[in-house]
């Protein structure tokens, strides 16, 4: 009901119950209406009414997987999500800081996901380690190129696609490998230097998709990536994997953004994720272990 005005005039010129009843049309103001039948009421939302769209921030590597579990999740529940962001994990901290509205964080290190901590981006009682993956060296599909150990990674003839690894973890980890047989010069597997037997070949993407993209189509001989790349990108297979004491291990985190509106549905999602068995048959089909 909307908000009833009356000049004084008016009132005066009423008299008995029909100026009590311009009276209480003048006292009488629109209240918020209560939530209707069948709504989705969400502890956080800023309206009752409002449909659950969760928005994601996620690793890059799990462009393919990360769908499907979300359209299960969809056809389960009837929350929807908005356009999920998948790029490199230390690209989205800063879309983070820079204000973005995010409900969920899932990224591919843990020294990523404890930056957005320290900055009080995430909602620290939620985090929870969810993946882990393997780092290994790809070639093009059916290529004759042999790789039998970090060390022969120079004989390679061609470029090496690796991640920049200031924004994406899976170049910082092919890093840290280099560094474990002497190829770089910072064990961190950031702010270093390449040995001159490969310096001048490294061709360093944007995400870790780009190097498995660059690898499929010849523009790099070989490349840094995930297990789970080769089971979402065609052309590519596996010609060495990483020792995992080469690098440091390889866990994706997830959490609940500290500036969600939709908290609870954002941690009921990720619970969905680590304990729904269609879920976890969708990480597995793509190569994720559950950590």
């Amino acid at each position: 009901m909307s908000r009833v005005s009356c000049s004084r005039r008016e009132f005066v010129a009423l008299g008995g119950v029909a100026a009590a009843a311009v009276l209480a049309g003048c006292s009488s103001q629109t209240e918020t209406d209560a939530p209707a039948a069948g709504s989705t009421s969400v502890e956080g939302d800023t309206t009752a009414d409002d449909v659950v769209n969760l928005q994601i921030f996620a690793a890059n590597s799990l462009e393919k997987a990360m769908p499907d579990v979300e359209a299960l999740y969809t056809e389960q529940t009837g929350v929807t999500f908005a356009d999920t962001q998948y790029k490199g994990s230390g690209d989205l901290v800063e879309q983070m800081r820079g204000g973005a509205p995010v409900d969920i964080l899932i990224t591919a290190s843990a020294g990523t996901m404890d930056d957005a901590s320290e900055a009080g981006l995430i909602d620290d009682d939620t985090r929870q380690d969810m993946f882990t993956n393997e780092l290994v060296i790809v070639r093009a599909t059916g290529s004759d190129v042999t790789v039998d150990s970090l060390e022969a990674v120079p004989s390679v003839e061609g470029n090496i696609a690796i991640g920049e690894p200031g924004a994406v973890p899976a170049g910082k980890y092919a890093n840290q490998a280099l560094a474990s047989v002497g190829l770089y010069s910072n064990a961190e597997g950031e702010d270093g230097e390449y040995d001159p037997s490969i310096a001048g070949r490294i061709s360093v993407a944007d995400k870790v998709g780009t190097a498995a993209q660059w690898v499929s189509t010849g523009d790099c001989t070989i490349g840094f990536v995930y297990t789970s790349d080769v089971y979402r990108y065609d052309g590519i297979e596996v010609a060495y994997t990483c020792p995992a004491e080469s690098h440091k291990p390889i866990v994706y985190p997830g959490a609940v953004s500290a500036s969600s509106k939709q908290a609870k549905a954002a941690a009921e999602f990720l619970d969905f994720c680590m304990t729904n068995e269609d879920a976890l048959a969708v990480w597995a089909e793509y190569g994720f272990e559950l950590a």
